[in-house]
């Protein structure tokens, strides 16, 4: 099982959009990045992601997992850029905020801090288990 970031701009698509959806799942679609889009391409059923909000909030909002992995995405008229399906899985009590990952000397190489620009991020297992930790506990 492999660990990502997937951020979202939440006036655009947000936590409670994908809940909202049907059976709480949505196609992860848009991204037009080559990097990003290699990143979804690598994205394997039940892989974990964190729900990141963008913009003003800057926040990890919870988890989801991988539904369906990469295919078309309907949205690319050049067909080159792809999508996943993605579940909510868990709402943190307690959001991580990407000022209090920079304000921590553990996270000095983290991903989230190295790339800032990039929206589909692989992350380390020891950082996944640091920020799930940060959230204190997390509900549905």
């Amino acid at each position: 099982m492999k660990y990502w970031l997937l951020k979202t701009e939440p006036n655009v698509w947000s936590w409670q959009d994908n809940y909202k959806s049907k059976l709480h799942t949505a196609e992860w679609d848009g991204v037009r990045n080559y990097q990003a889009r290699n990143n979804l391409k690598k994205m394997k059923k039940n892989d974990l992601c964190f729900f990141y909000h963008t913009g003003d909030e800057k926040k990890i909002i919870g988890t989801c997992k991988v539904v369906k992995e990469y295919f078309l995405d309907k949205s690319d008229k050049d067909k080159k850029f792809v999508s996943v399906m993605i579940k909510n899985e868990k709402k943190f009590l307690q959001p991580v905020t990407l000022n209090s990952i920079k304000q921590n000397p553990f996270f000095k190489d983290f991903i989230l801090l190295k790339q800032s620009r990039l929206s589909v991020l692989n992350v380390d297992i020891k950082y996944w288990k640091k920020i799930c930790k940060m959230s204190n506990i997390y509900q549905n």
